[in-house]
């Protein structure tokens, strides 16, 4: 064998021997110390189930034909909100230079009452799509198109709201 492959093996040997070589007072022992024995009973805490209550759907029509029955009454609604403006923005805006209580002040309110009642119709089908989303979520099945649904039914509310803001601001 020749000396160039017998210097590789031999200086790995050194180096080896020289880890091994250190006295054992140097460095801490790795034995168990008395603070690292375990005592005691390590029993599984308790826990309480999560009581998840049931949420009780009609599911006699597909989510489909629910889903459209839904924004269908939500876009009425919102058809009779809009065609209900024109007479409540008329009636705002004669109040607006009327003092609180007048005849045209109390109109304005009605009015105003009116577009609120024919918003929260709007607002009942919202209801439902919150209540088949939190059900389909907490049932694992497919929430997309709930979902869609009812993003398109919080713009209608919004626009809804936006208007009644307006003009309540412009009453005060």
């Amino acid at each position: 064998m020749s000396v160039r492959k017998l210097l590789p093996a031999i200086a790995g040997s050194a180096l080896l021997g020289a880890c091994a070589g250190t006295s054992s007072s140097e460095y801490p022992s790795l034995a168990i110390r008395d603070v690292e024995r375990a005592e005691g009973n390590f029993a599984p805490v308790a826990t309480q189930t999560l009581a998840v209550p049931e949420i009780d759907l009609d599911r006699s029509a597909p989510q489909s034909e629910q889903l459209a029955s839904l924004l269908g009454q939500a876009r009425e609604a919102h058809a009779r909100f809009l065609v209900s403006q024109p007479i409540a923005e008329r009636r705002v805006g004669a109040a607006a230079a009327s003092s609180v209580g007048s005849d045209a002040w109390a109109a304005a309110q009605v009015a105003l009452a009116d577009l609120d009642s024919i918003r929260s119709q709007a607002a009942v089908p919202l209801g439902d799509l919150d209540i088949l989303y939190t059900a389909s979520t907490i049932q694992a099945e497919e929430v997309q198109a709930v979902a869609d649904a009812r993003e398109q039914v919080i713009e209608l509310v919004a626009k809804e709201d936006a208007v009644l803001e307006r003009l309540r601001e412009r009453l005060r």
